[in-house]
């Protein structure tokens, strides 16, 4: 592969961080991301100059414009920790999952609670049960019993008639 002349290289270096700066006030191409892709493609240099190479003797060496893909990921990382974020697509997915996980705490939330209340309707539908059984058998023994057994034998059905309360204050 051909060096390129020091000219070149400035000139690429130059429309490296002209994009990168339009990049990074969000000013993105249409379909593309805040990303090393996007910079090489608005730079109009190849995205391998942006990583490290290797040579002959299996010995890295840092790529022509790895220094500018360094300094690109050092600006943009700021500028999340800040707050901005240049993609808004990028944005739109942080608020999606940030929303995803509200609604699956919510949804675990209501799960809990429907058990909950489920285990309470069981409980509750059980002790209606219990009783209404336990109204019969007293009905059933009631029925059985003849009405004249003794003064603890005696069983009284209550009258629902409308009473009247004491004259009088209760205090």
């Amino acid at each position: 592969m051909a060096r390129i002349s020091d000219e070149t290289r400035a000139r690429n270096e130059e429309a490296i961080r002209a994009a990168m700066d339009r990049l990074l006030r969000g000013e993105l191409p249409p379909g593309g991301k805040c990303d090393l892709k996007a910079l090489a493609a608005e730079a109009g240099v190849t995205r391998t100059g942006f990583y490290p190479k290797k040579n002959r003797d299996g010995t890295e060496r840092s790529g022509p414009y790895q220094h500018l893909a360094e300094e690109f990921e050092r600006r943009l990382t700021a500028l999340r920790e800040a707050g901005t974020v240049p993609d808004p697509r990028a944005a739109q997915i942080e608020r999606l999952k940030a929303a995803n996980t509200d609604l699956k705490r919510r949804l675990d939330d209501r799960d809990a609670e429907i058990e909950e209340l489920t285990e309470f309707r069981q409980l509750a539908l059980s002790r209606i049960a219990a009783q209404h059984l336990e109204i019969e058998r007293l009905r059933e023994e009631l029925a059985r019993r003849p009405e004249a057994q003794g003064p603890l034998g005696v069983v009284r059905q209550l009258t629902t008639g409308n009473r009247t309360a004491p004259h009088g204050s209760c205090s």
